[in-house]
């Protein structure tokens, strides 16, 4: 079968692809990791999945580990301490290693390459938002793809709903009860979602199946990979009902730093993906089998919550 090289598949994005993949049974993934001895790339290695290590600092690196593929799916952590850190708070290694992944790809005739994107902070906000590093540095990769003549889609997504367990966005309190604390959001606010486990493997599957046929056009194009759109006080209603517990959203002033400030701002009060419907009719065509926020708590929260 034609192989798929993922890149952070240990992570939430890259995982979803390789699992999708797999459920699809018409490719082969090929994990791609800094560290084959990780207890994650362990766990990859037991289901059977081929782990290769490749180094996006290293283009030569990266041209070993993707030799022989059909596809790419890329994806650079901007929140890697290497990447991240006080001595680059913008990231800019997170250009480096996109700008690597884009080489290498090219370099090793790779035939379609899937890029995780996000749109471009700085420009949708007229120039209101300038600090947005994680989310620009992706829109100017993706140019560079573009610019590069491999044929390509991009698959963009909204706020995790994994977040609620990954990284703490729904806290138990002293009282047994949860808070939802998420900055710079008024009630009013609307955030776009991404229940990435369940969507977004569907759509690489999707695109990769049919980037081929001309009829289906997707070559050159970005799809929005969106589950829902809410307010907040909407999603912990809904989580509370769930669950039996009192679930409330709070708004902190800060989230702690500049970048993840203006994050919160942009979302809220630019919004993303506005003029996309849910779920996006581009990929339902490709037969992307979209949840719902319902579906999403029942499969997901009810159980590590209630």
């Amino acid at each position: 079968m034609p192989i798929i090289s993922i890149f952070t598949a240990t992570g939430t994005q890259g995982s979803s692809v390789l699992d999708a993949v797999l459920a699809d049974g018409k490719y082969t993934p090929r994990a791609i990791t800094r560290n084959v001895d990780s207890a994650a790339s362990q766990a990859l290695i037991a289901r059977g999945v081929e782990v290769v290590a490749g180094n996006l600092w290293d283009k030569e690196s990266v041209k070993k580990a993707i030799r022989g593929s059909e596809a790419v799916f890329g994806n650079v952590n901007f929140w890697d301490p290497e990447i991240y850190n006080p001595d680059d708070s913008q990231g800019k290694g997170e250009l480096v290693q996109g700008k690597n992944l884009v080489d290498a790809a090219k370099e090793e005739g790779i035939k379609f390459f899937i890029w995780s994107t996000l749109p471009n902070a700085t420009k949708e906000s007229k120039g209101l938002y300038t600090h947005i590093y994680h989310v620009d540095n992706k829109a100017v990769t993706e140019q560079y793809l573009k610019e590069s003549g491999i044929p390509y889609a991009c698959l963009s997504t909204g706020w995790f709903l994994e977040n609620l367990w990954k990284i703490g966005s729904l806290t138990k309190t002293e009282t047994g009860n949860y808070i939802v604390p998420i900055p710079k959001y008024g009630p009013e606010d609307h955030q776009s979602a991404t229940w990435v486990a369940h969507e977004l493997g569907q759509a690489a599957v999707a695109l990769l199946k049919n980037y081929a046929d001309p009829s289906k056009g997707v070559l050159g194009k970005t799809y929005p990979v969106i589950t829902a759109k809410f307010t907040y006080p909407e999603f912990t209603a809904a989580i509370s009902k769930a669950i039996g517990k009192e679930v409330t959203f709070i708004s902190p002033p800060t989230a702690g730093a500049e970048e993840l400030d203006e994050m919160f701002l942009y979302q809220a009060k630019i919004g993303m993906y506005n003029d996309t419907p849910i779920p996006n009719p581009d990929l339902v065509a490709l037969g992307v089998k979209f949840g719902t926020l319902e579906e999403f708590i029942q499969a997901e929260v009810v159980h590590r919550f209630k």
